[in-house]
């Protein structure tokens, strides 16, 4: 599908607070994270390079150890592998993200499940 709206994608929860809606393609992907005050995306790691913004509101984000308060318009890489984690200040944030290649867990969270064979 080559045209969508941000708002039409099915959003699902990552963690307490954080909710994800994602658009792929076969070597990248889009995602918009809403993050709560006090959401959290706890610390990890994965082999997909990612790179961001901020869209609205503020929020922390921790790149290999490094701090820095992310506001609409500032931008972040995070190299492949490079343990990261973001929180929700004290207000609604919105970021987009972008990995390559995509993300297989975030996937499999969006396609619709198999029918039981009943």
């Amino acid at each position: 599908m080559p045209f969508d709206r941000w708002d039409a994608l099915v959003p699902f929860e990552l963690s307490d607070g954080v909710r994800l809606r994602i658009m792929s393609g076969e070597r990248v992907m889009m995602s918009f994270v809403t993050l709560d005050p006090g959401g959290e995306v706890p610390e990890h790691s994965h082999p997909h390079e990612q790179m961001g913004m901020g869209v609205e509101g503020s929020f922390e984000l921790v790149i290999d150890g490094e701090s820095r308060v992310i506001r609409r318009g500032d931008i972040y890489l995070i190299p492949s592998n490079v343990v990261h984690s973001a929180r929700g200040l004290d207000q609604r944030a919105v970021a987009l993200d972008i990995f390559s290649p995509p993300r297989e867990d975030y996937l499999v969270r969006t396609r619709p499940a198999a029918p039981d064979g009943d």
